[in-house]
Protein backbone atom coordinates (compact mmCIF):
# COMPACT_ATOMS: atom_id res chain seq x y z
CA UNK A 1 0.00 0.00 0.00
CA UNK A 2 1.42 3.39 -0.91
CA UNK A 3 1.14 6.54 1.18
CA UNK A 4 -1.32 7.87 -1.40
CA UNK A 5 -3.65 4.94 -0.72
CA UNK A 6 -3.61 5.22 3.07
CA UNK A 7 -6.61 6.80 4.72
CA UNK A 8 -6.19 10.32 5.99
CA UNK A 9 -7.53 11.26 9.44
CA UNK A 10 -10.48 12.95 7.69
CA UNK A 11 -11.50 9.78 5.85
CA UNK A 12 -13.28 7.96 8.68
CA UNK A 13 -15.56 10.86 9.67
CA UNK A 14 -16.43 11.35 6.01
CA UNK A 15 -17.25 7.65 5.56
CA UNK A 16 -19.41 7.69 8.72
CA UNK A 17 -21.31 10.75 7.52
CA UNK A 18 -21.74 9.31 4.03
CA UNK A 19 -23.03 6.04 5.53
CA UNK A 20 -25.58 7.92 7.64
CA UNK A 21 -26.82 9.93 4.63
CA UNK A 22 -27.10 6.87 2.40
CA UNK A 23 -28.85 4.87 5.12
CA UNK A 24 -31.37 7.71 5.46
CA UNK A 25 -32.04 7.49 1.72
CA UNK A 26 -32.52 3.71 1.96
CA UNK A 27 -35.01 4.06 4.82
CA UNK A 28 -36.99 6.70 2.90
CA UNK A 29 -37.04 4.52 -0.21
CA UNK A 30 -38.27 1.54 1.82
CA UNK A 31 -41.09 3.69 3.19
CA UNK A 32 -41.90 5.03 -0.27
CA UNK A 33 -41.98 1.51 -1.73
CA UNK A 34 -44.81 0.75 0.71
CA UNK A 35 -46.67 3.83 -0.55
CA UNK A 36 -46.28 3.39 -4.32
CA UNK A 37 -48.20 0.33 -5.44
CA UNK A 38 -47.98 0.60 -9.24
CA UNK A 39 -46.13 -2.54 -10.33
CA UNK A 40 -43.33 -1.02 -12.44
CA UNK A 41 -42.67 1.89 -10.08
CA UNK A 42 -42.62 -0.40 -7.05
CA UNK A 43 -40.31 -2.82 -8.84
CA UNK A 44 -37.96 0.12 -9.44
CA UNK A 45 -38.01 0.96 -5.74
CA UNK A 46 -37.13 -2.66 -4.96
CA UNK A 47 -34.16 -2.41 -7.35
CA UNK A 48 -33.02 0.87 -5.75
CA UNK A 49 -33.35 -0.59 -2.25
CA UNK A 50 -31.29 -3.62 -3.25
CA UNK A 51 -28.52 -1.45 -4.69
CA UNK A 52 -28.50 0.79 -1.61
CA UNK A 53 -28.18 -2.24 0.65
CA UNK A 54 -25.12 -3.32 -1.37
CA UNK A 55 -23.67 0.20 -1.25
CA UNK A 56 -24.09 0.34 2.52
CA UNK A 57 -22.30 -3.00 2.79
CA UNK A 58 -19.32 -1.51 0.92
CA UNK A 59 -19.19 1.60 3.10
CA UNK A 60 -19.68 -0.38 6.32
CA UNK A 61 -16.75 -2.64 5.35
CA UNK A 62 -14.56 0.43 4.82
CA UNK A 63 -15.64 1.78 8.22
CA UNK A 64 -14.93 -1.57 9.89
CA UNK A 65 -11.51 -1.73 8.18
CA UNK A 66 -10.75 1.64 9.80
CA UNK A 67 -11.61 0.11 13.17
CA UNK A 68 -14.84 1.99 13.81
CA UNK A 69 -18.40 0.93 14.52
CA UNK A 70 -21.39 1.96 12.43
CA UNK A 71 -23.31 4.98 13.68
CA UNK A 72 -26.66 4.53 15.41
CA UNK A 73 -29.47 5.81 13.22
CA UNK A 74 -33.04 6.30 14.40
CA UNK A 75 -35.78 4.57 12.41
CA UNK A 76 -38.03 6.92 10.42
CA UNK A 77 -41.50 7.73 11.65
CA UNK A 78 -44.30 5.48 10.43
CA UNK A 79 -45.87 6.58 7.16
CA UNK A 80 -49.22 5.68 5.62
CA UNK A 81 -49.29 2.24 4.02
CA UNK A 82 -50.48 3.14 0.52
CA UNK A 83 -50.53 6.21 -1.66
CA UNK A 84 -53.92 7.79 -2.21
CA UNK A 85 -53.43 8.06 -5.96
CA UNK A 86 -51.25 9.13 -8.84
CA UNK A 87 -50.80 12.63 -7.44
CA UNK A 88 -49.38 11.24 -4.20
CA UNK A 89 -47.02 8.99 -6.15
CA UNK A 90 -45.89 12.00 -8.21
CA UNK A 91 -45.11 13.93 -5.01
CA UNK A 92 -43.10 10.97 -3.75
CA UNK A 93 -41.15 10.68 -7.03
CA UNK A 94 -40.46 14.43 -6.98
CA UNK A 95 -39.27 14.32 -3.37
CA UNK A 96 -36.95 11.40 -4.17
CA UNK A 97 -35.64 13.16 -7.28
CA UNK A 98 -34.84 16.26 -5.24
CA UNK A 99 -33.30 14.19 -2.42
CA UNK A 100 -31.01 12.49 -4.93
CA UNK A 101 -29.93 15.87 -6.32
CA UNK A 102 -29.25 17.20 -2.83
CA UNK A 103 -27.20 14.08 -2.04
CA UNK A 104 -25.19 14.47 -5.26
CA UNK A 105 -24.61 18.20 -4.73
CA UNK A 106 -23.46 17.59 -1.19
CA UNK A 107 -21.17 14.63 -1.82
CA UNK A 108 -19.59 15.06 -5.27
CA UNK A 109 -17.18 17.83 -4.26
CA UNK A 110 -16.31 16.14 -0.96
CA UNK A 111 -15.62 12.78 -2.59
CA UNK A 112 -13.33 14.36 -5.17
CA UNK A 113 -11.09 15.77 -2.41
CA UNK A 114 -10.52 12.35 -0.81
CA UNK A 115 -6.90 11.18 -0.91
CA UNK A 116 -7.69 7.48 -0.48
CA UNK A 117 -8.11 6.25 -4.05
CA UNK A 118 -10.00 3.08 -3.10
CA UNK A 119 -12.56 4.87 -0.96
CA UNK A 120 -12.89 7.70 -3.48
CA UNK A 121 -13.55 5.18 -6.25
CA UNK A 122 -16.13 3.32 -4.16
CA UNK A 123 -18.00 6.54 -3.33
CA UNK A 124 -17.86 7.64 -6.99
CA UNK A 125 -19.63 4.39 -7.96
CA UNK A 126 -22.31 5.06 -5.33
CA UNK A 127 -22.73 8.63 -6.60
CA UNK A 128 -23.11 7.28 -10.14
CA UNK A 129 -25.79 4.86 -8.99
CA UNK A 130 -27.52 7.68 -7.11
CA UNK A 131 -27.64 9.63 -10.39
CA UNK A 132 -29.16 6.55 -12.03
CA UNK A 133 -31.82 6.48 -9.31
CA UNK A 134 -32.52 10.15 -9.95
CA UNK A 135 -33.11 9.35 -13.63
CA UNK A 136 -35.61 6.66 -12.63
CA UNK A 137 -37.55 9.24 -10.62
CA UNK A 138 -37.40 11.71 -13.54
CA UNK A 139 -38.74 9.05 -15.91
CA UNK A 140 -41.51 8.10 -13.47
CA UNK A 141 -42.48 11.79 -13.25
CA UNK A 142 -42.63 11.86 -17.06
CA UNK A 143 -45.16 9.00 -16.94
CA UNK A 144 -42.80 6.25 -18.05
CA UNK A 145 -43.42 2.75 -16.74
CA UNK A 146 -40.53 0.96 -18.47
CA UNK A 147 -38.10 2.17 -15.83
CA UNK A 148 -36.11 -1.06 -15.65
CA UNK A 149 -36.70 -2.06 -19.25
CA UNK A 150 -39.51 -3.53 -21.29
CA UNK A 151 -40.96 -6.96 -20.71
CA UNK A 152 -40.63 -9.26 -23.68
CA UNK A 153 -43.92 -10.29 -25.26
CA UNK A 154 -46.04 -7.98 -23.10
CA UNK A 155 -47.93 -5.10 -24.64
CA UNK A 156 -48.72 -2.12 -22.47
CA UNK A 157 -48.40 -1.57 -18.77
CA UNK A 158 -48.56 -4.24 -16.11
CA UNK A 159 -51.90 -4.10 -14.37
CA UNK A 160 -52.64 -4.15 -10.69
CA UNK A 161 -50.59 -3.21 -7.70
CA UNK A 162 -48.10 -4.91 -5.47
CA UNK A 163 -48.88 -5.72 -1.85
CA UNK A 164 -47.74 -3.10 0.68
CA UNK A 165 -45.73 -5.68 2.66
CA UNK A 166 -43.44 -8.51 1.64
CA UNK A 167 -44.91 -11.07 4.03
CA UNK A 168 -48.46 -11.49 5.20
CA UNK A 169 -49.15 -13.84 8.08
Amino acid sequence: MTAHDEASPATLPLLLEFYTDKLGALLRHEAHARLVGQYDANNTYQYIINREEVQLTWVSAAIADAGAALPEVAAPADEPRRAAGADTARRIFEADRLDAQTFLDRWRPRVETMTNARHRGMLRVILGETREQQRFFEQALAGRTDLLGRRAGVDGEASGEVLPARWIE
